[in-house]
């Protein structure tokens, strides 16, 4: 019985892990600060002094609620905002956390290759883009791992690893 644990445990053994996070690309940070400190500057001026912001001004419960969205929600976003990529025995697991799973049994991989790509010229930017038929997640940088699904689909997923990840795909024993 024990021997049958073992095995279990060793079929579902983590092969890679990779996580980016998008907190780490600063130019993406200055924008979303950038937009939180004007949140708070007008939240401030017409909430805590009393002072109508602008020309203008917004009533105050719109201004909490672009407080509370922006000014809090924005920066919480982004801070909890990361691509976790795994591998294991049986799966790819994608997360791109908060937003969602998707889960790739090996079975329904065709091939796969890493590739230089353009997220904005190929996809459209960062992040989850694309069409069903190809999609990409990534968070920065040019290169990842492109898998073709037997039903045709083709997924990048944008790797600061992606020879490591390659290898330990191709160490599955399911390609040559």
């Amino acid at each position: 019985m024990a021997g049958s644990q073992v095995t279990s445990e060793k079929s579902t053994a983590l092969l890679f892990r990779e996580v980016q996070k998008m907190n780490r690309i600063w130019w993406v940070m200055v924008l979303v600060y950038g937009c939180t400190a004007l949140c708070w500057w007008g939240f401030v001026e017409q909430i805590i002094l009393g002072e109508p912001w602008g020309s203008k001004p917004a009533p105050d419960w719109m201004m909490w609620l672009i407080w509370i969205l922006f000014g809090l929600g924005l920066p919480i976003f982004f801070n909890l905002l990361c691509l976790d990529v795994q591998l294991d025995n049986r799966n790819i697991t994608i997360r791109y956390y908060p937003l969602t799973n998707r889960f790739i049994s090996l079975l329904d991989i065709d091939h796969f290759e890493v590739l230089q790509y353009s997220a904005i010229k190929e996809y459209g930017g960062w992040g989850i883009r694309g069409t069903p038929q190809k999609r990409a997640y990534n968070v920065r940088g040019h290169e990842g791992l492109e898998l073709t699904l037997r039903d045709g689909s083709k997924i990048m997923i944008g790797s600061q690893r992606a020879d490591e990840l390659a290898a330990c795909l191709r160490s599955t024993g399911s390609w040559s």
